[in-house]
This record gives structure tokens, sequence and C-alpha cells, in this order.
């Protein structure tokens, strides 16, 4: 909506004769947009709340699927996110190093991290249990391998160090078992590497401080904070 002295002025311009002024001041397409851009965070925040009911801690394989209902159901290609994909870059590179011969996403989703992580890794692997998330990241990433299911129902679940680089980026909530997915991206990984938002540590952060060799930073957007932790796998440790 415009605000009083806006339309004021507009309506003086337009007392005046000046149309092309009076609609300057009134900037119709800036407003236009960001009255779509609220319409679309209404609408997707109330479409996550119902399809991600229940999910929290639960594998709730299902649910996860129905949000791709909505393409981009997590706002990945908003600043914030955006933003959050870069430093995650920024901290692999500083602490693990800037390339990998293999990398593991599990939870890659549609594939928008994918596309910074690719940048690290010669192969990259995205994992999701979304079919509908997934078919998305294929067209994203042609040129990347995905896999639908859950990462303890693959066929290489149980390799040791068959990945250089395994990340889980913000999927952690979502996992019944934490200490059983830990333990298999310890296997699977060379060097592993999650992160997740930072008020979550209280449920959280007991099992990521228990991998061996863990190390952690923080990073923000804004208000938003995210705790970033990586540890060497247990090939890397020879466990």
């Amino acid at each position: 909506m415009s605000t009083k002295d806006d339309l004021l002025a507009a309506y003086q311009h337009l007392r005046n004769g000046d149309l092309r002024a009076a609609l300057v001041e009134l900037d119709l397409p800036t407003r236009a947009a960001a009255a779509r851009e609220r319409a679309e965070q209404t609408v997707r925040r109330a479409w996550m709340k119902y399809a991600l009911r229940t999910v929290r801690q639960n594998d709730a394989h299902d649910r996860l699927d129905l949000a791709y209902k909505m393409p981009d159901p997590w706002h990945m290609a908003s600043a914030q996110e955006q933003a959050r994909f870069a430093e995650t870059n920024a901290v692999i590179e500083r602490e693990l190093g800037d390339h990998f011969g293999s990398l593991l996403e599990i939870g890659c989703g549609e594939g928008h991290q994918t596309e910074h992580l690719a940048a690290l890794a010669e192969r990259v692997t995205g994992l999701d249990v979304s079919a509908t998330a997934i078919e998305r990241a294929r067209r994203r990433l042609p040129d990347a391998e995905f896999a639908v299911g859950d990462v303890h129902a693959q066929p290489w679940a149980e390799e040791r160090g068959r990945f250089d680089l395994v990340t889980a980026c913000e999927v952690i909530y979502y996992m019944s078992d934490m200490p059983r997915f830990l333990r298999t991206m310890d296997r699977l990984g060379h060097a592993c590497l999650v992160t997740y938002f930072a008020p979550a540590a209280r449920k959280v952060a007991v099992h990521v401080d228990a991998m061996p060799g863990v190390e952690q930073c923080t990073f923000r957007y804004g208000e938003v904070e995210w705790i970033a932790a990586w540890w060497p796998g247990a090939a890397a440790r020879g466990a």
C-alpha cells in the first residue's frame, strides 16, 4: 500500500497534469513486486506448516515429499539461504579443503546447495527422500548423480570411506535416530560436515559433540545463526 505522503504527492502531480511524475511517485511496479513477495511468503508458510506436521525426528518421508508439491518450499532462492550456502562452502574450504574427488550431500532437496558444493568436487552425489525434489535436482544439475531414499537403505550404506566428504546441511533435525545417522556419515566419509540452526542445539548438539575429533564454528545472516560442525571420518582416523 502507498503511504499517505506518497498518495498526496501523486495527487498533486495529477492536479498539475503530470501523469508520468505521479506514476514515478507511486512506484507501482516495485510495490506490486513487494506485495507479490509477501503473498508468496504467506502461502509458503501456510503450506509448510501443513506439510511438515509431525515431521521432526520422525523420518516422515511422505510428509517431506509432500512439502515439495510447492516448488522451492524452503525458499532456497532467498538471499538468506544463498548466504548460508556460500558460508558453508567457505567453512569447508577453510577447514577441510577446496577440492574433493567425491562428495555426498544428504538431504540435497532440489539441488540448490548442490550447485555450490559442486564447485568443490569432481563427482557429486545428491540424496533425498523426496522423489519430487530429486526430479528437479536432476534438471538443475544434469551432470551430478542423484538418488532417492534414506541413506541407510542405499546399497553402499555400509561402505567405509566411500566418499571424500559427506555433508548434511539442515537435515539432522528430521532423523529419528541421530546417533545412527551420524555413525553412517562417519562410516561413509573421509571427512564429514553438518550444519544446523543454532536454536536446535539443545536437541542436536549432544549427538554432534560426541563425534570423534569434532570441531565447530558459527556463522550468521542478519539475526539468524547456524552452527557448522566437522570431523574426520572413521576411514581417516583409521578407526
